[in-house]
């Protein structure tokens, strides 16, 4: 079986899905980017760099960058890791728990109309086979 087609489908689903997530994003006042770590800090402990780039959608490289632009608009907290004085904790400030109560449920909500006419199977379907997908790179690293 000739693989391409897939390939440029699952590219297609997700510019589709970035383009619609984004664009509600962006309407909330925030960048993808600083929704993603809202939204993986919101409601938790403070995480270390490392913990929240592995939490996010954000390339390593990235994070220290969105991370320190967000903590200078108010948004984050920086402090000492009293576990590890090789790092440090992240938490969301006041502001940033005020932005995600205002932008979490929104787009979770905005999210799910465009799975509502989805049924439970169709969703399982989707799920399986979006794990055997990953999982066939995940095995064939070398």
């Amino acid at each position: 079986m000739n693989f391409l087609p897939v390939l440029r489908d699952l590219a297609q689903a997700y510019q589709a899905f970035e383009d619609y997530s984004s664009r509600h994003v962006r309407a909330m006042g925030l960048t993808p980017v600083q929704f993603d770590v809202i939204a993986t800090l919101g409601n938790q402990t403070p995480m270390t760099f490392k913990e929240l780039g592995e939490k996010t959608l954000i390339s390593k490289s990235s994070l220290t960058g969105v991370v320190e632009r967000m903590s200078n608009k108010g948004m984050l907290s920086i402090s000492e890791n009293e576990d590890d004085a090789r790092s440090q904790k992240i938490k969301l400030t006041a502001k940033g728990q005020k932005l995600f109560a205002k932008t979490f449920n929104a787009h979770s909500k905005h999210l799910s109309l465009a799975f509502e006419n989805l049924s439970e199977r169709q969703l399982k379907d989707i799920a399986d086979s979006f794990k055997t997908f990953k999982s066939i790179f995940l095995h064939s690293r070398t």
